[in-house]
């Protein structure tokens, strides 16, 4: 079977998925779709993510299902919100044509009054989160009595997650009858037990090896100190411009403060993590997939059900503990035949970890030096011209009588002016930056850092969360050892009166550091912002304290006047 159009799918269906630009299945959709078309015994699939496997279970059931039933036929369970959505919309769309098919979405985080409104419609499709299903069958407002098909999508991580007696509760709920088909993409202990028990003598069909990972990914890895982490991840970012990435990191706390990190240096970034509420986690989301942020800074479980195919870049701002977690990220990128890279900000002390998972995964991760200013302003030269040659709309119109003569100036002399606007501003950044050589960092750099604070970082950071208050100095006016704060030589430190309580935030604060330095030929290098309930502090390059101080009083934020001295 090389096309859809081989198979026995109704016309519908073909007409559908024709409109969605399918025209050859993917070897998970070839070896499955006949399968299911033609076979009664369950089945067991792995694949990875991003293979194709909701057209693969979906479009063959769709085929089959009895559309002048209002009953529930075809159960689809899945780990998290994000990807009940995402499934849920793509059998909506492979079903456009059938126009007595209902298929209804249940999941947490949302109103279960809204979901039972919908569940009235009499949907033959539901596609739903463990938790939100139970709730509903102890609402009896779901009857799975003639389920005709169980599909458990990405199984592994349903179990992972905790929803082993949800899972069995549920399938306890369905009839034997069933058909059921488990999709995942490994195979540990717990989802061959849930096989054996909820199974029965299922075929096997298995893509590429559970650790697989595509060739058209480009491995790579850089050893920075835990103080420069950030650093070095502002220089691969601009060392590599035009990209669409996801980093990834361990806890929610790090994650948001790696996001508000690239939000106060001017990236188009936001964070995804488990402490946002679903209406915040909608709208990154959202935003992520019309490339209103062209970066994600999420953790694992969040970005589970983001189904992005043009992500060029993952970046792993620390490394997972599982190989086939770093397997999984990485997959991300590389999608629809593109090339991809994978880029790995390691410790000193993790040089262990990155073995493991090299000698796990047999991935050839190479080690690569964080790139100087030079190297960067030259990759953004080069970004420049591939975004000029590749971006062909125009976005506003404008009289080329508006052109002055150029005659003066050879074609290279006016592109060279044209460079020297652009990146006038990252230029003025590197220029008296000193650069991380081979990306190596000695141990005297992370000397600051005691053993504890290290397994507190290795921890997800627990001592952080009061503020920031420890790391930072905080309103103790010293470290989490009572020591005093030490302040950077080149720095000078404000005390400012506007806090949270006048809902300043730190990217309200960088820019009115801008505003007040906008006069000066070179932007200052701004230290740490520090946003408290009253009052602030933040730190500029101590050249720029007189100009702070003398502008600063003259503006006003949201109407309310600012002042500003300097910490004692």
């Amino acid at each position: 079977m090389n096309l859809f159009t081989e198979t026995n799918l109704s016309p519908e269906i073909l007409q559908a998925i024709g409109e969605l630009g399918f025209t050859s299945p993917t070897e998970i959709q070839k070896q499955t779709i006949p399968f299911i078309s033609s076979d009664i015994r369950d089945l067991i699939a792995l694949a990875q993510t991003g293979t194709g496997k909701t057209a693969a279970f979906s479009l063959p059931i769709l085929d089959m299902i009895d559309d002048g039933s209002r009953k529930i036929q075809f159960l689809v369970l899945c780990p998290t919100r994000e990807l009940c959505l995402q499934i849920t919309k793509d059998i909506k769309n492979y079903s456009k044509y059938m126009q007595n098919i209902k298929t209804v979405a249940v999941y947490g985080g949302s109103s279960i009054t809204e979901q039972m409104r919908s569940l009235r419609e009499k949907p033959q499709i539901i596609v739903g989160t463990p938790g939100r299903v139970i709730d509903l069958i102890n609402r009896k407002a779901l009857d799975f009595s003639e389920i005709q098909w169980l599909v458990l999508d990405e199984a592994d991580e349903m179990l992972s997650m905790g929803f082993k007696d949800e899972l069995e509760t549920i399938l306890s709920e369905t009839p034997e009858t069933k058909q059921t088909y488990l999709f995942s993409a490994t195979m540990n202990k717990e989802v061959e037990r849930i096989s054996k028990n909820y199974l029965t003598k299922p075929h096997r069909i298995s893509v590429g090896s559970i650790n697989e990972v595509k060739k058209n990914i480009k491995h790579e890895f850089y050893v920075v100190g835990y103080r420069n982490k950030k650093e070095a991840l502002k220089r691969l970012i601009d060392a590599n411009p035009n990209q669409y990435s996801i980093i990834f990191c361990r806890t929610r706390m790090e994650t948001q403060e790696v996001a508000d990190f690239l939000m106060q240096n001017g990236y188009a970034a936001d964070a995804l993590h488990g402490d946002l509420s679903q209406a915040q986690r909608d709208t990154v989301m959202k935003k992520f997939r019309l490339k209103n942020i062209d970066i994600l800074v999420a953790t694992d479980v969040a970005a589970r059900g983001l189904d992005v195919n043009s992500l060029t870049h993952v970046i792993h701002y620390s490394l997972p503990d599982d190989p086939e977690v770093f397997v999984h990220r990485s997959g991300r990128t590389g999608r629809a035949g593109k090339d991809g890279i994978s880029m790995s900000l390691i410790k000193p002390e993790e040089t262990r970890k990155l073995k493991q998972i090299r000698t796990s995964t047999k991935i050839d991760i190479v080690e690569k030096q964080v790139p100087t200013g030079d190297e960067i302003i030259k990759a953004q030269v080069e970004g420049v011209f591939e975004k000029l040659f590749t971006e062909h709309e125009e976005f506003f119109t404008f009289d080329d009588a508006l052109i002055p003569d150029l005659e003066a100036f050879s074609k290279e002399e006016l592109v060279h002016k044209l460079l020297q606007l652009q990146l006038r501003d990252l230029a003025l950044f590197y220029k008296d930056k000193k650069d991380m050589q081979q990306g190596r960092l000695s141990h005297e750099d992370d000397a600051p850092y005691s053993r504890r604070e290290r397994r507190r970082d290795d921890r997800g950071g627990r001592d952080r969360d009061r503020g920031d208050r420890f790391e930072r100095g905080g309103d103790r006016g010293g470290d989490r050892f009572g020591k005093p704060r030490r302040k950077k030589e080149n720095m000078t430190r404000f005390f400012f009166n506007l806090g949270k309580k006048d809902n300043l935030k730190k990217v309200d604060m960088l820019d009115i550091i801008n505003k007040a330095t906008s006069k000066s030929k070179k932007r200052p290098d701004i230290g740490e912002i520090e946003i408290l309930e009253k009052f602030s502090f933040f730190e500029v390059e101590k050249d720029y304290k007189n100009e702070v101080l003398k502008n600063l009083p003259s503006m006003k934020f949201k109407g309310k006047e600012m002042r500003a001295e300097e910490a004692k």
